[in-house]
């Protein structure tokens, strides 16, 4: 890697580091609940006490498995990638640069799912005891395969573009394929919805009836244009209940569970549809969607200068080889940013808290949802803070019952 190629990539890492915190300084609701931080409502007051032992039985069965998956996860990962026996596994792939990247991504892959299947086992029997799960095993190997499929694919694309830039561009790469993961990353958010989410649901417009009809109501109310909103059949893999908003442009959409809409009240349906409809309203799929591409901007750049530094352990980004290494920082650079991600995420999920609640003007309604939530997915009301804090994408139920109280209280929820 040329002297001049590290400068760019400094250049690259700064520039684009600069733009995604203004941007996240911009964009991000900060400080988005009246009247300052939130005291967690007592969760004795929202569950009973067989439902906390629950809770509680059904995390210290579930936590370790999902840690323990992570730390082989990312030992495996480095091992292969920063030790000369791992990297030597990958120095001799047959066929043509770009057919050598792709199947290095797919023995790094599915080298590192076969070593973490047993735990994926595990946890599905968990799931499975705890009547979480309706699939059956074959259903849930195809999905697994699936997913995988999808990683490959996706990873391949993004390594494809890294090295052939690095061929191609000996000094410019790290600039060239930081814009051009940019842009991958606008075109994955506007794609995924049409592409990937059909391999593991089908969805049906939701039917006339006074849940469409409300559901129309509180889109006027709140500014937002929907043209349709789709119900996926996720009854036939799980019992919990959900709703999310994805795609950007013309591949927008709001998706409930199907089960959210067959067992909750209409009421609580609602309160689930306005707070999507606030994620639209405020735009927050293409805020996650430009925040990401000025990430991984950030992330070319600074892994052009780590390439650098690593240059006599196979760093050179035009060659092959490189790959192991690049997928075992990007393993690294995961966990170490789910923080900043997280943090994001959790504010914007209270921020639609607070639209909803204004929107629907039913706190009771709202906070009935989130024990529910929290009842059918066997949530931790009060996980523990290192963990919420790396981990946690939404806040706490007991944090979400604490905003409905707060707003009900000061006439914030829109309340005759």
């Amino acid at each position: 890697m040329t002297q001049a190629a590290r400068r760019i990539s400094l250049v690259t890492a700064a520039v684009s580091g600069v733009v995604f915190v203004v941007l996240a300084a911009v964009l991000v609701p900060w400080d988005p609940v009246p009247g300052g931080a939130l005291r967690p409502a007592d969760p004795t007051v929202l569950f009973t006490p067989e439902q906390l032992d629950r809770a509680a039985e059904f995390a210290s069965r579930t936590d370790w498995i999902g840690y323990a998956s992570l730390v082989v996860r990312l030992l495996a990962a480095c091992w292969l990638g920063f030790s000369r026996r791992g990297r030597a596994l990958f120095a001799r792939l047959p066929g043509p640069w770009w057919a050598a990247v792709i199947l290095a991504v797919a023995v790094f892959e599915v080298g590192l799912r076969l070593l973490t299947l047993p735990f994926a086992v595990l946890m599905r029997r968990q799931l499975l005891d705890y009547g979480l799960s309706t699939q059956s095993w074959p259903a849930w190997v195809l999905d697994l395969l699936k997913g995988e499929l999808v990683d490959v694919v996706g990873l391949s694309l993004a390594l494809l573009v890294l090295v052939g830039c690095a061929r191609r561009w000996r000094r410019a790469w790290p600039a060239i394929a930081g814009a051009i993961a940019a842009g991958l990353v606008v075109l994955g958010s506007f794609a995924y919805p049409l592409v990937v989410e059909p391999l593991f649901n089908d969805f049906e417009p939701l039917e006339d009836g006074p849940l469409r009809t409300g559901v129309f109501e509180l889109a006027e109310k709140e500014g937002v244009a929907v043209d349709e909103v789709l119900v996926a059949d996720a009854s036939r893999r799980t019992t919990t209940l959900n709703a999310y908003v994805s795609g950007i442009g013309g591949s927008r959409r709001v998706v409930l569970y199907d089960n959210l809409v067959n067992d909750l009240p209409e009421d609580q349906a609602l309160s689930v549809v306005a707070h999507e409809l606030a994620h639209a309203r405020h735009h927050d799929v293409v805020v996650g969607t430009v925040l990401g591409a000025a990430g991984a901007c950030f992330a070319i750049g600074l892994l052009g200068t780590v390439l650098g530094a690593l240059r006599r352990r196979g760093g050179s980004p035009a060659d092959p080889a490189v790959v192991p290494l690049v997928l075992a920082l990007y393993a690294v650079a995961v966990v170490l940013s789910s923080p900043v991600q997280n943090t994001i995420s959790r504010h914007v999920e209270i921020r639609a808290d607070v639209d909803a609640l204004r929107a629907t003007g039913d706190p009771a309604a709202f906070v009935e949802l989130q024990r529910q939530l929290a009842v059918r997915s066997i949530a931790d009301p009060e996980p523990p803070g290192w963990s919420h804090f790396w981990f946690g994408s939404h806040p706490t139920a007991l944090l979400r019952t604490a905003l409905a109280e707060r707003l009900s209280e000061s006439g914030g929820t829109g309340q005759e």
